[in-house]
């Protein structure tokens, strides 16, 4: 089976709604990787990139301002735990390291005091002081959305992906918003994703080897 229209319809129609969902925002770097690697996680129902951590009223990739390039995850709280997610988090950088540049940082977001609660007990578990590490630790007032190009981007690397979503009517705010389109970036970038999600990646994968 190939990717098609109705494939991405009923995987999205499927996927738990924003009701049954919780979020959470982190910035690992550039934001292109992580959007696709928390994408490829089971429980991990949509991702979007954007811009948080800043003043700057109305940031932009080319005019940032102090902002930091951040993505967001829309998890199924019954699949994957914040506290899990953290876990990967802490896992893709080093936490008593920080670069200068503000723009590509390593920020945990905690935008509930349940959240900022599960980090502070992940940060003791592991031994970790929230004051001694470099990784910031922020309450999260807003997230902006970046520019369409940004969105899903290993995703929007491959034509026929992009064809698809095309032809089931989706513009560029269903792309970023689409559980579909979180489990293809993810697969586009090259993380293991399940055969069994009924998009096809099985057989993507055998024609992309050949």
């Amino acid at each position: 089976m190939t990717l098609t229209p109705s494939a991405i319809r009923d995987h999205d129609r499927h996927a738990p709604g924003s009701d049954e969902a919780e979020t959470a925002t982190f910035g690992l770097g550039c934001f292109w990787g992580p959007d696709a690697a928390f994408g490829a996680l089971d429980g991990v129902v949509r991702t979007r990139v954007g811009y948080a951590g800043g003043t700057k009223p109305d940031p932009s990739y080319h005019a940032l301002g102090d902002h930091t390039e951040v993505f967001q995850v829309d998890y199924d709280p019954e699949v994957v735990s914040y506290t899990g997610l953290l876990d990967r988090v802490f896992q893709r950088h080093d936490p008593h390291s920080q670069t200068r540049a503000t723009q590509y940082q390593n920020v945990v977001f905690a935008a509930t005091p349940a959240q900022r609660d599960a980090l502070d007990a992940y940060l003791q578990a592991n031994g970790l002081d929230p004051d001694g590490v470099r990784t910031r630790i922020e309450r999260l007032s807003r997230f902006f959305v970046a520019e369409d190009y940004h969105q899903k981007h290993s995703l929007r690397s491959r034509e026929r992906l992009v064809a698809a979503f095309d032809e089931a009517g989706y513009d560029d705010d269903d792309i970023r918003e689409s559980p579909a389109a979180a489990v293809l970036n993810g697969d586009a970038a090259g993380h293991g994703i399940a055969t069994d999600t009924g998009l096809g990646l099985a057989d993507d994968r055998t024609a992309r080897s050949r």
